[in-house]
């Protein structure tokens, strides 16, 4: 009976608990969106923020409570995440524009300076408190790459001190820009081919000191553009990716060279046509001319050949002899 007894008192605790936390789930459930659960389905789980929501599961109850909404603010499921959203609620998917994420730095470790020899954590919020940073130019890349730690797709990498992002990779997710302390990284419209490559809002003579190629706001590219789209804003250029045409005049203006042109995919090919058949002629014209100079040289050794046969020396002597 003193085993049988406890024993008795857990099964019959287990079944009351069981009975109770039945009648809880059942009278103290939560209703769930069956259309929230289908739309969730649709999505691709990365919880980015990119759609302007916390997360895939605050975007799928948006959409469920409000079809208004578009189903197109997902960048990471892009079109097709759109279409099965479409469908699940019985409206249009509407076009996604697709977007990209670019880095407003060009201060690479051969073109600017570093103030410090950076020693703590490699991390670039911990470096950009300290000091800002172990660079001069406080407003550039740090470089320890919190982005690339960000990005779960493998787009982004830190070449040569600065970030640089791989745009068939990249979904525009927008979680290397949440990740950069000095907010270098934008999200943009993958038809936007031109892009400052500066973010400095330092003068122009500060600027000079500490990079080679930072913007001195010399307002050029704004004088050349012809559809106003370029603006100098707190002492570096702004272009309106709206209302840029990608025609590059601000681009060939920019005295620092930092205004970058992303060729377009189809004009890559036609770029390198190195010159083979110039190169190939001053080849072969040193050989042609070398039989001309074999043929003189051996005219030249056949002339002396003929001085033997005439001997005016002798001719003096013998008469002399004579004489005698």
């Amino acid at each position: 009976m003193g085993i049988v007894t406890p024993i008795i008192l857990v099964s019959v605790i287990g079944v009351v608990s069981g009975i109770g936390l039945t009648l809880a789930a059942k009278f103290m459930a939560v209703p769930v969106d069956e259309t929230a659960v289908k739309i969730r389905e649709c999505l691709p789980g990365a919880n980015c923020g990119g759609c302007g929501y916390a997360g895939c599961d605050d975007y799928a109850s948006a959409l469920a409570a409000d079809h208004s909404l578009s189903p197109s603010l997902c960048a990471p499921g892009g079109a097709a995440a759109a279409a099965g959203i479409a469908a699940v609620l019985g409206v249009e998917a509407g076009s996604a524009v697709p977007k990209v994420a670019r880095v407003r730095c060009s201060g690479l470790k051969d073109k600017t300076k570093e103030s410090m020899e950076y020693q703590g954590f490699s991390t670039c919020a911990a470096a950009k408190l300290f000091f800002g940073g172990p660079g001069s130019c406080k407003n550039g890349c740090i470089g320890f790459g919190d982005c690339v730690s960000a990005c779960a797709y493998d787009a982004i990498r830190v070449c040569n001190g600065v970030a640089q992002v791989d745009r068939d990779l990249c979904v525009a997710c927008g979680m290397c820009a949440k990740a950069c302390p000095n907010a270098l990284i934008e999200i943009v419209p993958k038809s936007s081919r031109v892009f400052v490559g500066c973010s400095s809002t330092d003068p122009g003579k500060k600027t000079r000191e500490v990079c080679e190629v930072g913007c001195i706001a010399c307002k050029l590219c704004e004088k050349a553009c012809k559809f106003d789209a370029v603006k100098v804003e707190n002492n570096h250029a702004v272009i309106d990716a709206e209302k840029c045409k990608n025609c590059g005049l601000c681009a060939k203006a920019c005295p620092r060279h930092i205004i970058h042109v992303i060729p377009k995919p189809g004009a890559k090919p036609a770029v390198p046509k190195p010159e083979v058949k110039p190169a190939e002629k001053q080849v072969e014209a040193p050989v042609k001319e070398e039989a001309p100079e074999k043929t003189e040289a051996v005219e030249k050794t056949e002339a002396p050949a003929k001085a033997p046969a005439e001997t005016p020396a002798e001719k003096p002597e013998d008469k002399e002899a004579e004489k005698k």
